[in-house]
């Protein structure tokens, strides 16, 4: 396939995260080291989905906003926009599993935009909870698209997930 008609999406939350059963504090979130590693192996284009209004810092507080975000079925605003997607044939979209599936920024970006015709690759960051119901979130969102299977991955372990997904994309290994 061409490089140049693959995207990858992704929100990521750096700072303080739950990892391992501890809070520590990322210098870079857990989807985008995912992300990063699809961008090596791929050569594709990469947009980072981020919103307008940030969220607090402490992980708790966090948590507390995106849960009141999935019960209020919220469309947060983003800070930049894809112009356009028609160029592109696959998406890889990634994002941390918030309350069993993606946060909410990741549907506004979905719903800015007609996935019709193309297939999208769902891959998550998630501490136990794997892909939750991400998948069919997707499909529902985009009916027109093609949802294959996602790649789960423990946030704790993305940095040496390298493996892994490269046998995801169907790579030959190293």
């Amino acid at each position: 396939m061409d490089k140049g008609k693959i995207l990858i999406a992704y929100y990521s939350r750096a700072g303080s995260n739950y990892v391992g059963g501890d809070i520590v504090n990322l210098a870079v979130g857990n989807t985008e080291v995912a992300a990063q590693i699809i961008q090596k192996l791929t050569c594709a284009t990469v947009h980072k989905i981020d919103t307008l209004k940030k969220y607090p810092i402490d992980y708790h507080e966090t948590t507390e906003v995106s849960k009141k975000e999935l019960k209020q079925n919220a469309r947060p605003e983003l800070s930049s926009h894809l112009e356009d997607v028609s160029g592109y044939e696959v998406i890889y979209l990634g994002f941390p599993n918030w309350w069993g599936t993606m946060p909410m920024a990741v549907f506004t970006f979905l719903e800015e935009h007609d996935f019709s015709g193309k297939t999208i690759v769902p891959f998550c960051t998630h501490e136990g909870s794997g892909m939750g119901s991400s998948e069919k979130d997707i499909r529902r969102v985009c009916p027109g698209a093609t949802v294959m299977q996602g790649l789960p991955i423990v946030g704790g372990s993305v940095r040496y997930a390298e493996d892994r997904i490269r046998e995801w994309l169907g790579l030959p290994h190293r």
